[in-house]
């Protein structure tokens, strides 16, 4: 009781600052924490006229048919995929985006290349998925111009082989001078004199990138490589949705892709669906982690410090 008391004039004294945290802190509670209640459905046979809190309860029946079902497997072997490619070759590049611009001597050059790199992310996938599929179809520009020059035409978007190329692709051209604010805003807090000292010692640029500017990149990178390994499991909806077409359907039904197909697909299954989307969650959480723990291993602070 004693605890509760010194709380409440704890508040009290700070009422200021807790008023200007509360529109916060209830529009976490409406839109982050309760549609969590939805959760339940995982755990019930979904019924229109009953909702989510009048559907019969089934117990653990939607997990069995989850694991039972070959595709939910093969689905999942395929987003690990790709999302592992995504951290070998999209999460370096706006690191080494940053870095290039970290030294760039011309300001106004800098300006310019950052505001054309950074104009891409403010594009839709349904926009960048037109511009793919007007360049690389059978009559599209890339094709056009290899029958111009007498060779033989590349049916890119068809290709299974080609497909998860064109994505890696397409997401740095889209996103990679997006995220590399992130990295251009702690290079902006590299203290001075530190280039200085180096400068000094006589080291030049690319000693100095990477015994002063990679060092001080390092904790907003471990940050950031710890939230893309809590995000393997998910992602790329929008994306693998646009670009995706039937004859690629092999590699490119990612587990956001398969949650999709089961809920508008045929006959809508929410609880099933809500299953693999709890599984899902789960499985980003243990890998969120692991890597917290991993990068506090490798010297890093994680991400609470």
């Amino acid at each position: 009781m004693k605890r509760v008391n010194r709380l409440g004039r704890k508040i009290w004294k700070n009422r200021a600052i807790y008023g200007l945290m509360l529109p916060g802190l209830v529009w976490l509670v409406i839109f982050a924490y309760g549609p969590m209640s939805g959760l339940l459905l995982a755990f019930k046979t979904y019924s229109a006229k009953g909702g989510i809190w009048g559907s019969p309860w089934c117990g653990l029946e939607n997990f069995r048919y989850v694991f039972r079902d070959a595709a939910f497997f093969r689905s999942v072997f395929t987003t690990l995929k790709i999302n592992i490619g995504r951290l070998l070759i999209q999460f370096p590049a706006p690191i080494l985006l940053a870095l290039l611009l970290n030294e760039c001597v011309l300001k106004r050059y800098k300006k310019l290349a950052q505001t054309i790199f950074t104009f891409p992310h403010f594009l839709s996938w349904v926009i960048v998925a037109s511009l793919v599929t007007n360049t690389l179809s059978m009559d599209g520009l890339i094709n056009n111009l290899l029958a111009a020059l007498g060779l033989e035409k590349v049916n890119f978007l068809g290709s299974s082989r080609l497909f998860v190329p064109i994505l890696y692709i397409t997401e740095n051209w889209k996103s990679a001078g997006w995220s590399a604010i992130i990295y251009l805003a702690a290079l902006s807090g590299i203290d001075v004199d530190q280039y200085e000292a180096a400068k000094l010692d006589g080291a030049n640029r690319w000693q100095t990138m990477l015994h002063v500017t990679l060092p001080n990149l390092k904790p907003t990178i471990i940050v950031m490589l710890v939230l893309s390994i809590g995000n393997l499991m998910t992602g790329g909806f929008d994306q693998i949705f646009n670009l995706s077409n039937p004859a690629v359907e092999e590699v490119s039904e990612i587990l956001d892709m398969y949650i999709y197909r089961v809920t508008f697909g045929s006959v809508p299954d929410f609880g099933f669906s809500m299953a693999i989307s709890l599984f899902r969650s789960l499985v980003n959480c243990m890998f969120l982690i692991v890597a917290d723990k991993g990068s506090k291993k490798l010297g890093g602070s994680g991400l609470f410090g």
